[in-house]
Formats: C-alpha cells, sequence, structure tokens
C-alpha cells in the first residue's frame, strides 16, 4: 500500500487528522501514516528534510520563506475563518461597548489576525490591545483577564470555552474574516510531481474525511473515540462531541481557498515574517486535484452518497 507522512504539531487537529487516514485506507488504498512534530523549527523543516510528505497547519510560515516556498503547493483549505469567540463581561451589550477598552490578545498562533478581527468589527484604533502568554495564564486561558477586569474581552478558541462560561463571562457576537485556517495543507511541489496519482488519492481521502465529518457524525465520531481522543487526553465522551462538532461547524466542502483568505492570510503571515512581502501570495497554491474531482463529479457523488441513509 502506497504512503503518506502526514505531519502536525497540534492534538486538537486530531479528529480530521485520522478520519483522513481512515477514509484513506478504507478507500484509496492509501497509508496515512500520523506524524507528531512538536517543535516549531522541527515542524517548519520537515517538509524540506525529508521527515514528512504532508503538512496540516501552520502554513503561513511559508509565505515568510519565499525561496522555500517556491518549492511548496498548498492544495487545500479546509476552514476559511479564523473562528474565536469574543468573551466579554455580561454588562457588555454590543461590539461598540468595548470602545476605549483593552482586548487580551494570545500571544501563540497569529496575533495579528485579532487585529484584522478588530478592523472589522470597525474598532481599529479605538482600543488597546495586550499581548496575554498562555504560559501566564494557561492554555487559551486570556479570558481570565477578562473576569479579573484587566481587559475587556478577549478572542478564545471554542475548544476552550466552557471555562470562561463558568467563570461568569459570556460569548458576544462578533464578525469574523476568512483566513486560511486549520487543516490547510501542503506538500513539496517535488513530491507531487513524482507521486501524482498518490496525491491525487490522498486529496480524495481529505474530501471524503470532511464529508464523512458533516454528514455522518456517527462514524466519524466512532474514529474520534479512539487515537484522537487518547491524543487529545479527554476522559470524558460528552467533551469529545462538544469539541468535535465545534471543529466540524467550521469545515466547508470543497475546500477551495478564498480570495479573502488568501490575501488576510498573506497581511498575516507579513506581518509575522518581513520577507513574505517579496513573494504572490497566490504563487504557492496549486488546486488542479480539487478542481479534477469537482469536474469529474466526485465530490457531488461522495456528498450523495453519504447524504443517504445506508450508502457505503
Amino acid at each position: 500500500m502506497d504512503r503518506i507522512r502526514l505531519a502536525y504539531r497540534d492534538d486538537d487537529r486530531t479528529p480530521v487528522i485520522f478520519c483522513i487516514q481512515a477514509m484513506a485506507r478504507a478507500h484509496y488504498a492509501l497509508d496515512v501514516e500520523v506524524l507528531q512534530i512538536k517543535g516549531t523549527r522541527e515542524y517548519e523543516a520537515a517538509l524540506f528534510d525529508g521527515a514528512c510528505d504532508v503538512i496540516i497547519e501552520h502554513l503561513e510560515y511559508l509565505y515568510g520563506q519565499p525561496a522555500l516556498a517556491r518549492q511548496v503547493s498548498l492544495f487545500c483549505a479546509p476552514v476559511l475563518r479564523n473562528g474565536l469567540e469574543l468573551v466579554v463581561r455580561p454588562e457588555v451589550q454590543r461590539v461598540a461597548d468595548l470602545r476605549g477598552t483593552t482586548i487580551a490578545i494570545r500571544s501563540h498562533g497569529r496575533p495579528h489576525a485579532i487585529l484584522l478581527r478588530l478592523r472589522k468589527m470597525g474598532l481599529e484604533g479605538q482600543v488597546a490591545t495586550t499581548i496575554v502568554r498562555d504560559e501566564d495564564v494557561g492554555r487559551w486561558a486570556q479570558w481570565r483577564t477578562v473576569a479579573d477586569g484587566a481587559c475587556a474581552a478577549a478572542f478564545i478558541s471554542r475548544l476552550y470555552l466552557p471555562p470562561a462560561l463558568a467563570a461568569g463571562l459570556k460569548v458576544l457576537d462578533a464578525p469574523d474574516i476568512e483566513v486560511v485556517g486549520h487543516y490547510g495543507q501542503a506538500c513539496l511541489t517535488r513530491f507531487a510531481a513524482a507521486h501524482p496519482d498518490r496525491v491525487r488519492r490522498y486529496v480524495q481521502s481529505v474530501v471524503h474525511a470532511l464529508a464523512l465529518m458533516r454528514l455522518r457524525r456517527a462514524e466519524a465520531l466512532a474514529i474520534a473515540r479512539g487515537e484522537p481522543m487518547r491524543r487529545m487526553r479527554l476522559a470524558d465522551e460528552a467533551e469529545l462531541e462538544r469539541q468535535f462538532d465545534a471543529i466540524v461547524d467550521d469545515l466547508h466542502l470543497p475546500p477551495y481557498p478564498t480570495p479573502e483568505a488568501v490575501a488576510n492570510t498573506y497581511e498575516i503571515a507579513t506581518a509575522q515574517y518581513g520577507a513574505a512581502g517579496q513573494m504572490n501570495p497566490l504563487s504557492v497554491w496549486d488546486l488542479h486535484w480539487l478542481r479534477e474531482l469537482e469536474a469529474e463529479g466526485f465530490v457531488d457523488s461522495l456528498l450523495a452518497a453519504l447524504a443517504s441513509p445506508g450508502a457505503a
């Protein structure tokens, strides 16, 4: 059986990753070997030093290294939004109420994405921001600065929302932005050229996994209850289901990027990596596998089959 080595960093991604692996084995004669590479430097080097064949998150660093980016093909974007919830104290009723206050921003990930959110919310230049590290408050626990009154609001991943709500905070509806979010994937262009059929079957596996998660919740959850649940260190099935549903809510099919998502991701990368401004952000995208599958009717047929009770 042909093999694809898929690298990731964050265990929160594993429900999607192991659904891809399961669909690849069951339907496309492909063994997806799942590799966790935690170190940022090691992860960013993995494609280029031969440690993996595909990466599934944290793609923006490629824009910061134009010479390396020219060797890479980004081929899908299953999530097209920032996806963070704005948590505030109960007395805050509208986004406008935040003018003149301070917003907590997580140091990890994409801090500039929050500045784009604030721009879309009409708060650019009208609020102060402060960087709050996970090391100081806990993973995705920037909400603590809201609970203690140091800040008026914080953006929190939905996966980590319950403690903020339990502390008496609430979610305030706020406009989101389009970005190339979690589960965006890339491989070396030369790898794809050397193994075109293998990469095509891998893209089929990705599409199949996304469709399964959206349309066959029980089957996808059965996969998530295995290795993903262990890696996410979850003991409670209800919490697994809550996190699974939050992940699925962000997935879209077919997983094409949008011009706005690419533009915003490029702005985020340029803010973080100065060299990003030296390249055309479209030059790294290769969507021909998705286009071929869609033109052949693969996507529509798959969605119709999975939407039919009892169909394979």
